[in-house]
C-alpha cells in the first residue's frame, strides 16, 4: 500500500538539519503543511536528512521550497544515517510569488534521504514540505 513518509505521523524524523531558527525548525518539514518551513542561514550548501522508521521503496518525491536554485538528492539503506549514494542532481527555476515543487520519480529503496541545497537565488532558501510516496519494504 502506498503512503506518505514525508510525515512525521509516518515515523519519518529529521535527524539532521545544517542550520535552525527556532521560528522555523526543521521539523516543519514533516508537519503536511506548505504553510510552515525550515529556513536556511544563509551559506551554502545546506542540507538536511530524513530517516524513516523502515526501509521504503520510493514511487515518488516532491520537494516545496522557495529561492532553491540548485539541488541534490542522495539514498542510504544503511541502519544510520551513513554510506550515502547519489540520486539524483537538479536545478530549479526561479518562482517569484509562489513555491516552488520539484518532483522526482525513482523506484529506489532509502531508510534515510540527504537533501543537500548546493546554491540559491537568494542568501535565505526555505523548505515547506517533503512529500515520500512509496511502500514499507522488508529488509
Amino acid at each position: 500500500m502506498k503512503r506518505d513518509f514525508g510525515l512525521m505521523v509516518a515515523g519519518t524524523q529529521v535527524v539532521l538539519a545544517a542550520s535552525g531558527d527556532e521560528k522555523h525548525p526543521p521539523e516543519n518539514i514533516l508537519d503536511g503543511n506548505t504553510e510552515t518551513f525550515w529556513i536556511t542561514t544563509g551559506m551554502f550548501p545546506q542540507e538536511f536528512i530524513l530517516s524513516f522508521a523502515n526501509l521504503i521503496k520510493i514511487s515518488s518525491m516532491k520537494i516545496h521550497c522557495y529561492n532553491v536554485r540548485s539541488l541534490g538528492i542522495e539514498r542510504s539503506i544503511a541502519g544510520e544515517p551513513v554510506d550515502f549514494e547519489p540520486m539524483t542532481n537538479t536545478e530549479l527555476e526561479r518562482s517569484e510569488e509562489q513555491l516552488q515543487v520539484e518532483e522526482f520519480t525513482d523506484g529506489t529503496r532509502a531508510t534515510h534521504l540527504r537533501f543537500v541545497i548546493k546554491s540559491g537565488f537568494d542568501h535565505f532558501v526555505s523548505v515547506h514540505k517533503v512529500t515520500v510516496e512509496g511502500a514499507e519494504e522488508d529488509a
